[in-house]
This record gives structure tokens, sequence and C-alpha cells, in this order.
């Protein structure tokens, strides 16, 4: 697929979709990824699936974020691309930030949410010491460039043990303007705990996690779970860090086929 650009609240939207009429799903990735991090769930699943996957305000093909915004107008993006697309409803599949987009997306606009898939995601704020710790990388990040030191931080918490996809993305993120990262560690840091809201949201619901994961725990995905009335399942990844979907596709999109098959608008 080719990427393509739509305007939407002001921002020029990157984004990639694979077309014709079949149930829509939206994949939103994670903080410092892009839309690439679901090629896995895209190859796998485009057969059967319209496949829509975008870039978030500062990250890939979208470019650089220019003013503090919020994980809500993250969710009107999402949103306005779907508009912009002509989609009425879709799945949304979120990992970790893009996941606290899509539960925002639910909350705010329902009518288009079909269901939620949260792979590596959570309700809650981010917790202060391990916020501290990123603003520092971010800070050295902004100073000197994306320095090994920070790469690697961020490539141990995301990905977990080093690998060829490790070296795929720190090569990316090397590629990648360094003044971005403030200003997405500001956004993180300002979100707002919505777990009392869950409740609020009736969709169908599918949580993954990775039972390694350094950057949320299983017992934050478990609450997530937990919380959201129309969550059946939540399926612990064994062996898989924070980003489960790429580095254990297998299981993840065996998961996601079986929940597809019994939930994606038609």
């Amino acid at each position: 697929m080719a990427v393509a650009q739509a305007e939407v609240n002001g921002q020029r939207i990157g984004y990639e979709d694979s077309g014709g009429h079949r149930p829509a799903l939206v994949f939103s990735h994670g903080i410092f990824m892009d839309r690439t991090m679901f090629d896995p769930q895209v190859v796998a699943l485009t057969p059967d699936y319209r496949c829509i996957r975008w870039d978030q305000r500062g990250h890939g093909a979208t470019g650089p974020a220019t003013a503090l915004f919020t994980y809500w107008d993250s969710a009107d993006d999402a949103v306005g691309l779907l508009d912009h697309l002509e989609v009425d409803r879709a799945v949304f599949v979120g990992m970790s930030q893009g996941g606290f987009i899509s539960l925002r997306a639910a909350l705010r606009h329902p009518e288009r949410v079909a269901a939620l898939v949260l792979i590596d995601s959570q309700a809650g704020a981010e917790d202060p010491e391990a916020l501290t710790g990123y603003r520092a990388a971010a800070e050295i990040g902004e100073a000197h460039g994306l320095v090994d030191e920070v790469a690697q931080m961020a490539a141990a918490i995301i990905i977990g043990p080093a690998s060829e996809i490790t070296a795929h993305w720190m090569a990316r993120w090397r590629e990648a303007p360094p003044g971005r990262l403030p200003l997405l560690i500001d956004v993180l840091g300002a979100r707002e705990d919505i777990t009392a809201r869950l409740q609020e949201i009736s969709c169908p619901a599918l949580v993954i996690h990775g039972e390694d994961d350094a950057a949320i725990s299983m017992e934050l995905a478990q609450q997530l779970a937990h919380g959201l009335p129309g969550c059946a399942r939540l399926l612990p990844i064994p062996g898989a860090g924070h980003a489960a979907n790429l580095t254990h596709p297998q299981p993840v999109n065996a998961a996601l086929r079986d929940f597809l098959g019994r939930h994606a608008a038609r």
C-alpha cells in the first residue's frame, strides 16, 4: 500500500488504506513507532478486512507536531480520517499509545467504534517515576540527537531483547527529527486516568498483553479488561514485551482473527 495524505483537523495525516468494502480496521501505533509496526497484522488480515493504518501527530509520514495536543485530539484525528475515507464504523486496534487513543475514540465517538482491540495498553495515567526517566532521555535526545544510549533504552522498553527487529527500529528512530521527543513525552505525561469511565464503553473488546511488558504491567492490563463491560478476554502473550503484536505476531494474529470473526462490523 502506498502512503497517502489527508487533511484532518488542521493536520496532514499520513496513512495507508487497503480499500474495498470489507469490514474496516483502524490500526493506531505506539509512541515513537509508526504505522509500519502493524506490518504482521496487515499482511495477515488484508485478504479479509479493510486495513487502515495511520501515523499520529509527530510520527512517521504525518510529520512533526508543532504544538501541545492531547490523546482526545488524536482520537478526533482517527475519526476524522474515517470521515475522509467515508467509513462509518471500524474496529479500532491500538497498541500502547494507540490504545489510549482508541479508548478515547470509543468514549467520544461510540457510534464509530464497532469494537476495540487493545494491545499492551491501559486506562490509567503515566507512572510519575517512569515519566521522569522518559523526560530525561528526551532532553538528551533533543540536545544531542538520538544517541545510542537513548535508542537502546527505547528498544529495551518497547521491543525487548535485541533482535533484527531492534536494529530495524533503532535505524528508523535515528532518521526521525530529535526535536519531537520532549513534546511527545509532554503529551504522554498529560494523559489523565480514564479508568472510571471504562464502564461507558459498551462495544466488544479484546485485551492482549505481553507477559514481560516492561512499560505497562499485567496488573494494569487486568484492570483494563475488568473495567470494560464488553471485554470477554484478556490474552497474555508468554515471552512478549511491550510490542507483542510486533515480536509475537502468530498468537496475536490468531486472537485477532477469532475476535474479528465474531465482532467486526459488516
